[in-house]
Formats: structure tokens, C-alpha cells, sequence
């Protein structure tokens, strides 16, 4: 017997071009040209695989995807769209789509989808049908920029996660947002309304470390005159992030293998185990792999902690993405700076755009926030953008990070006329933090 596939669409162009599309694959194909009339047909025919557009008159495709997963959660329901947006592709997978596709249709992609589907329908694992919204305070779609393929991909993925507690682990060099998207797992999925705990493992000591983790008893040891909680007990049911794992140390790596193995720790100096309730998300910019090669990392926490990766793609790789963030940046970097620089020119952008990146994410709001700071109208002159080497030459031009760094600080510092509260709140970091900075790198106001 053919399998029947239901397709649903207000356009009958493209309900027939995709009958006729499906008939040659050989499917039994049924049309419905709305959302209601095709939840009857469903209910009458009951489909293998349902086809349907997203902005329909009545009842829409995301409406209708809520619904058919009321009656079957195992049902496969592809999603299409003229209209792409990052939330509603997370929204859609959110809530139980097999795939989502933008029109015009990639027939063969879309062709491989359909068989992957049907293959999977008796076999493929429960997606939960879980309708959540973004906590207030963290939009996805403010956050999150790009629309290039491999960053929807990284959408996709993070509407499989969300709504499960499953470990996560996060790949991707320096700058490219790992906090970001582990950020937007929590928020956007069942842990949004419990605490979110970030860890950057490198930069803190290992004596510390272990305590910082899992907590102490008070006279644990020396200087431990109080009982401090954890970080994985401060989680509680939320999300605890530890950035940069592979720098964590071999007698810790074993604690916390211990830990996702019986799902307890217990604090230094503590003699009963307390349950670990939280989601562990992790992440690194090494080859983590090469570091397990070279006995650096253990293996088998490797497994514990490599359920579902998240890779995502240095900024080298999504050029198309630039003219979004520059725009996102802008609008920005203006209202903290009280500027409003918003003309790019265009030999500007391609400067931009041609640039390779090595901080990624992170070095482009830096050298657009300096770009800012440094007009005197609302243009972005080409003078003002001060890449770390010129385009296309040789590595030889590189600066460190550490004086990359010690420059923005000292710009920012400048502009604000040594105002520290300001130069804080526009580098993102503390007043504490600033003030260590300005020991560590030596600066001082010129006279």
C-alpha cells in the first residue's frame, strides 16, 4: 500500500505542484487548502505524513501542529513557510515538527526529508508537544542573530533540547556564543523558570573549583567559617553551564563523571549526598577528541557529557550573517552610547564582510563599539574601523587578545573621560573587574 501523505496549503499552485512532486515519488497524495479542513481530512484519512504551510487564513500551521499532536504525538508533520524567522523555527520544533522548510522549496532536500520521515514515524522517540514562552527578560529572537543555513540548524537543535533536561555540549571557538545558546536553551524551554548558573571552569583554581562546584561544610578547611552552597545545589531543577570543561582538572573531571553517573554530590567536608536535579550544559573551544588522544580529558566523561552537540559555526563561515549583526550591534552599541551612527556605507560592510574574524561574534561588536565611539556623525567611516590586521594579509599582523583588549579598555576609558562606573556598563563587565583590568594592563590618565 502507497503511503499517504496530506498536504496543506492555502496556495493551490503550490498544493499542486507538490501532489504532483509526491505522486512521482510514488506517495498517495490528499490537499486540504486550510489549516480546519485539514485537521478533517487528518481525522478521516489519518496520513503518514502531514505537509503543511505555516501562515494560513484561520487556523495556522503552528496551531494546527498543537492540534494534530493531541491526537497522535507520534504523528510527522513538516512545516513550510515563506515568512522565515528564528522563532518560529525553534517554536516549531518546539512543539513537535519533524522538519521546517522556507519557500521556494530545495525539492531534493525536501525529497530525502519525506523518506526520513515515513522511516522514522513507527520508530522515531517521543518529542514532547510542550508549549513554552520566552521568559520576559530573554528574548530569543534579540539575541540570537542570523539566518544563514548552519545557524538554523543550530535553532533546530535547540528546539529539540528545550524542552527535556537531556546534557548538552556546546563546540565552538572563542567568541562565537556558546553562553548564548545555553542561555537560550534554558530560557526558552522547561528549565526557564529556575536558575540559570554559569561556571568558566578555567578561571577559577582547582582548590577553589571543587567548592565552587559542589559547596562546603563549614571548617571544611581553612577559612571555611560559614557552610557555602554549591553551584549544582544553587541550580536546583535549572540549568548549570560549565564553560571551557576541557580545562578542568583530571581529579575533578572524576567527581563530576561521579556525579552525572548517580545524579548526587555531596559538599567538601559533607557527609551525605544531595541530589543533583539540574541540567548540565557544557562547553569548550578545544579538540576536545585530540585532548582525550593526548590522556588530557577522560573518555568516559566525555560520553556522559556528549549527548546531544551543539556545534556552532565561527563567524568566518556564516558571512552572510554580518550585515544582520552589524545592524543589530549598531542599533545597540547607539542606545548604550547615546550615538547615532546608522549609515554603513557599502564599502564599509564589504570591508567587513571580508575580514576573517578570529574572535568571531565578540571581535565584531568590539570593533563596531570602537567604530562608534570614534564618529563624529552618523556615518560609519572606513577610518574608524580598526581591525586587528588588514583584510586578506598575512598572520603576521595579529595582535594578541590581551592587547586587543588592553586597547578597547583604554578607548572606552577615553571616551568616557575615565568615568569608571560608564567605561564598565559599556564594556559589559564589572567596576571590579574594570579596576583589576586597569592594574593588570598599567593604564593611566593621560594629562
Amino acid at each position: 500500500m502507497k503511503e499517504k501523505i496530506l498536504v496543506i496549503d492555502d496556495d493551490e499552485s503550490i498544493r499542486q505542484t507538490l501532489t504532483n512532486f509526491l505522486k512521482r515519488l510514488n506517495y498517495s497524495v490528499i490537499t486540504a487548502e486550510n489549516g480546519n479542513a485539514g485537521f478533517e481530512m487528518l481525522k478521516k484519512y489519518s496520513p503518514d505524513l502531514i505537509i503543511s504551510d505555516i501562515r494560513m487564513p484561520g487556523l495556522s500551521g503552528l496551531e494546527l501542529l498543537k492540534k494534530i499532536k493531541e491526537v497522535d504525538i507520534n504523528s510527522k508533520v513538516i512545516l513550510i513557510t515563506a515568512h522565515d524567522d528564528i522563532q518560529t523555527t525553534i517554536e516549531s520544533i518546539q512543539n513537535g515538527a519533524y522538519d521546517y522548510f522556507e519557500k521556494p522549496l530545495d525539492v531534493e532536500k525536501l525529497k530525502i526529508v519525506v523518506q526520513r520521515a515515513l522511516e522514522s514515524k513507527s520508530l522515531s522517540e517521543r518529542i514532547e508537544s510542550f508549549v513554552t514562552e520566552e521568559a520576559e527578560e530573554y528574548q530569543i529572537e534579540k539575541k540570537i542573530i542570523g539566518k544563514s543555513p548552519l545557524m538554523k540548524e543550530v535553532y533546530k537543535k535547540i528546539g529539540h533540547v528545550s524542552n527535556n533536561r537531556v546534557t548538552v555540549f556546546i563546540v565552538g571557538e572563542s567568541g562565537t556564543g556558546k553562553e548564548l545558546v545555553a542561555k537560550t536553551i534554558h530560557y526558552s524551554g522547561i528549565t526557564k523558570n529556575h536558575p540559570f548558573v554559569a561556571v568558566n571552569c578555567s578561571a577559577i583554581s582547582e582548590t577553589l573549583l571543587e567548592s565552587e562546584l559542589f559547596g562546603h561544610e563549614k571548617g571544611a578547611f581553612t577559612g571555611a567559617d560559614r557552610l557555602k552552597k554549591g553551584k549544582f545545589e544553587l541550580a536546583g531543577e535549572g540549568t548549570i553551564f560549565l564553560d571551557e570543561i576541557s580545562e578542568m582538572s583530571p581529579d575533578l573531571q572524576a567527581k563530576l563523571l561521579r556525579v552525572l553517573q548517580e545524579r548526587e554530590f555531596e559538599r567538601v567536608g559533607g557527609e551525605y549526598s544531595i541530589p543533583m536535579k539540574a541540567r548540565i550544559i557544557t562547553a569548550t573551544n578545544k579538540n576536545i577528541e585530540l585532548l582525550i588522544n593526548e590522556g588530557k580529558f577522560r573518555e568516559d566523561l566525555f560520553f556522559r557529557l556528549n549527548v546531544v552537540t551543539i556545534k556552532l559555526p565561527p563567524l568566518r563561515e556564516r558571512k552572510e550573517d554580518i550585515p544582520l549583526l552589524v545592524n543589530y550591534f549598531l542599533n545597540r552599541i547607539n542606545k548604550e552610547l547615546h550615538k547615532n551612527v546608522t549609515k554603513v556605507p557599502d564599502e564599509v560592510m564589504k570591508m567587513l564582510i571580508d575580514y576573517d574574524w578570529i574572535g568571531n561574534v565578540r571581535e565584531l561588536e568590539n570593533v563596531l563599539t570602537q567604530a562608534v565611539v570614534l564618529s563624529t556623525d552618523n556615518v560609519l567611516h572606513p577610518e574608524n574601523i580598526l581591525l586587528k590586521y588588514p583584510v586578506n594579509k598575512k598572520e603576521e599582523h595579529l595582535l594578541s587578545l590581551q592587547e586587543v583588549e588592553k586597547k578597547h579598555i583604554k578607548l572606552v576609558l577615553e571616551h568616557t573621560n575615565w568615568n569608571k562606573p560608564e567605561a564598565a556598563k559599556i564594556l559589559g563587565i564589572s567596576l571590579p573587574t574594570l579596576y583589576a583590568k586597569i592594574e593588570h594592563y598599567n593604564l593611566s590618565r593621560e594629562k
